[in-house]
């Protein structure tokens, strides 16, 4: 038989032989006086055989160590192992099907906030803060949703928990003030007299419970990461952040 006919009749083409020929999976067949190679009925059976692996998910190198003559590895292990690889995979499947579901109930429910698949927890935080045009507190909804994605889940519900107070009624109010004032800011001077009280107040702002998160704040923005936070503020801004930072830090190293 021709190449044509012998992945005719195996049900592959005949790019998929001259492939299988690559990788040694399948024997070369002689070749008649023309050049032409001459396939046999059991280059058809193998072929098949091949097919029908690959079709079940076996990788063509485990193909090659189950079709073998010596040391070659037992089929069944070879399935075993598959089929525990497609439990996985359809365990992460599931668990990524139902993170869909109870987002797609949130979109449905118009509660899916404008930053995205956040987790649970900041879902919740965010879905019951009030409506606020501030530009910081917008920026404050980004850092948080990166923040989101960098705790471990334990650390994560802990520090929304410890947030939620600041979420709803006076403690919003006040931060939301607090927020338009920082907003006043965005073109001002690097003198101007309103920095350090409304960093002064942000500090004193931030709940004891938060501490525990902080860490060494002043260290972190002298690194890259707090470089690029800093330039996210207007210079006024930025120095505002800093000097609040200075401060939380402070409170840490005595209250922790």
């Amino acid at each position: 038989m021709r190449i044509g006919e012998v992945a005719a009749l195996a049900g592959v083409t005949p790019r998929t032989v001259r492939h299988y020929h690559q990788l040694a999976l399948l024997p070369e067949p002689g070749r008649l006086a023309n050049g032409y190679r001459d396939y046999r009925l059991g280059h058809a059976v193998a072929l098949t055989r091949i097919r029908r692996l690959a079709e079940l998910g076996v990788g063509l190198a485990e193909v090659r160590d189950v079709l073998a003559d010596d040391a070659g590895r037992e089929l069944a292990e070879v399935l075993e192992e598959l089929d525990a690889d497609l439990a996985r995979q359809e365990a992460a499947i599931g668990r990524r099907r139902a993170r869909l579901g109870e987002l797609i109930g949130r979109a449905r429910a118009g509660k899916l906030p404008a930053e995205g698949p956040v987790s649970a927890e900041l879902a919740d935080l965010l879905g019951g803060l009030p409506a606020t045009d501030s530009p910081v507190a917008a920026k404050d909804r980004e850092h948080l949703a990166l923040i989101d994605g960098l705790l471990s889940p334990g650390e994560r519900a802990r520090l929304f928990e410890a947030l939620a107070p600041l979420a709803s009624g006076e403690e919003w109010r006040r931060l939301s003030a607090l927020y338009e004032r920082l907003d006043a800011v965005a073109g001002a001077d690097l003198s101007d007299p309103r920095i350090g009280p409304l960093a002064d107040e942000l500090a004193a702002a931030v709940p004891d419970e938060l501490l525990r998160f902080t860490g060494d704040g002043s260290a972190a923005m002298d690194s890259a990461f707090g470089e690029a936070f800093l330039a996210d503020f207007s210079p006024a801004q930025a120095a505002v952040v800093r000097r609040m930072i200075a401060l939380v830090t402070a409170r840490t190293r005595e209250t922790v």
